[in-house]
């Protein structure tokens, strides 16, 4: 039987291809109505503004998606390296001549387009991807200290540490992300707790040097208010402003929300589009069509990004699925978190949901590699599954041989 246009083209786990259509009309339904305030008065008017340039990033984030998941995963292995360089440069190019927003220097801009790239994003799913590769390469050396340090953790305290001046939430996040792929991964408990205290150590020394050598630098100042207010609890009039609009949207949002539109908070909330854009969808959908549907979706693709891994015949495909899926939902809970309160700003977007440019496509690509891996699975699996007399040479080539 001849298979139709949409089975052809979307190969992989349907539940993945499933989630990303949820995620993309809970994006364009809250980012549209999560902005209309502040594109009516920040852009003419026009209150589709954040609406078109979403629904333009989502349509390129899927061809992202569809192209990458066609891709063989070993590619990934092959420039896993490549990659980790030239995420590093790009880091360091941001620190030399980024563009500087609200005091903080995280962008690099593209001459000409007006297109801002946050290369920590970019840093992020390179180093995943390296991680998975340094796993399967050592897989029988992780009880070596000085091959752990020198593989993993060097690359890890580079990247952490060239974000950690502008973004210390981002490069915590990626540390903590990072420690749990190498968990995942086998490496001994004993030497991640040690990096970890090694990590809390290094941080307060550097938060230390710095408003010694630099008094007036404004970001350890944002740091120290920030874990103040957090654990006391009390700030000063106006600080914890966007933190409280956000508790107000999701307390008057209730079990059932006030409806699609009937935001009253998002003409509050300054990042009401995108770090806030939970509070929005639990205040129109409330917990019952929005929190829960949420949360539920990404516990779901973490659990078929397990269920994918556990069907990987070697070690390098099931760890970048696994390290993918765990850096979105990572982020996604740290999102989420931020929103109901129960952890401070952190400014990380809510994975293919949030208004963004980088992070959507970054995510993208993310999910096209997990899906890429699912699809060699799945086609490994159907060929196995073939009677003897039906099996062809063409046949026998429809999935990729196993490879480290």
């Amino acid at each position: 039987m001849k298979k139709s246009w949409l089975a052809n083209t979307f190969k992989g786990d349907r539940a993945i291809w499933a989630l990303v259509a949820l995620f993309m009309i809970y994006s364009l339904l809250a980012v549209y109505s999560s902005s209309v305030s502040v594109a009516f008065t920040k852009h003419g008017g026009n209150t589709t503004y954040f609406l078109k340039t979403q629904f333009l990033m989502l349509a390129f984030g899927l061809s992202i998606i569809i192209v990458t998941h066609w891709l063989p995963y070993r590619i990934y292995s092959s420039l896993a390296g490549l990659l980790l360089l030239i995420s590093i440069g790009l880091l360091v190019l941001t620190l030399a001549i980024g563009v500087r927003v609200n005091e903080a220097t995280r962008w690099i801009e593209i001459p000409g387009t007006g297109f801002r790239l946050q290369t920590s994003d970019v840093a992020k799913v390179a180093l995943v991807i390296y991680l998975a590769r340094a796993l399967a390469q050592y897989q029988n050396e992780l009880k070596d200290f000085m091959l752990i340090t020198k593989y993993f953790m060097l690359p890890i305290a580079v990247v952490c540490g060239l974000i950690l001046s502008e973004n210390l939430s981002t490069s915590l996040m990626i540390f903590g992300m990072c420690m749990i792929i190498l968990f995942i991964g086998r490496v001994p408990l004993k030497f991640l707790l040690l990096y970890v205290g090694i990590a809390v150590t290094g941080i307060v020394l550097f938060a230390l040097l710095l408003a010694v050598v630099s008094p007036g630098n404004n970001r350890v100042k944002v740091w120290k208010n920030r874990i103040e207010h957090y654990v006391t609890g009390k700030a000063e009039e106006g600080e914890n402003f966007q933190s409280d609009q956000a508790k107000i949207a999701i307390s008057t949002g209730g079990l059932i929300g006030k409806a699609p539109g009937k935001s009253t908070q998002r003409n509050m909330l300054p990042q009401s589009n995108s770090d806030f854009i939970f509070a929005i969808i639990i205040e129109e959908y409330g917990l019952l069509f929005g929190a829960i549907p949420i949360i539920l979706a990404y516990m779901i693709l973490l659990f078929r990004g397990i269920a994918i891994a556990k069907k990987c015949e070697t070690a390098f495909p099931a760890f970048l699925v696994l390290g993918l899926v765990v850096m979105i939902v990572v982020q996604a809970m740290l999102n989420m978190l931020v929103a109901v309160g129960l952890f401070p700003v952190t400014g990380q977007t809510l994975p293919l949901i949030s208004w963004g440019r980088t992070s959507v496509l970054v995510i993208s690509f993310s999910i096209g590699a997990i899906l890429s891996v699912s699809r060699v699975v799945n086609a490994r699996i159907k060929a196995e599954e073939l009677p003897e007399e039906e099996k062809t040479d063409e046949g026998e080539k429809i999935y990729e041989p196993a490879t480290a």
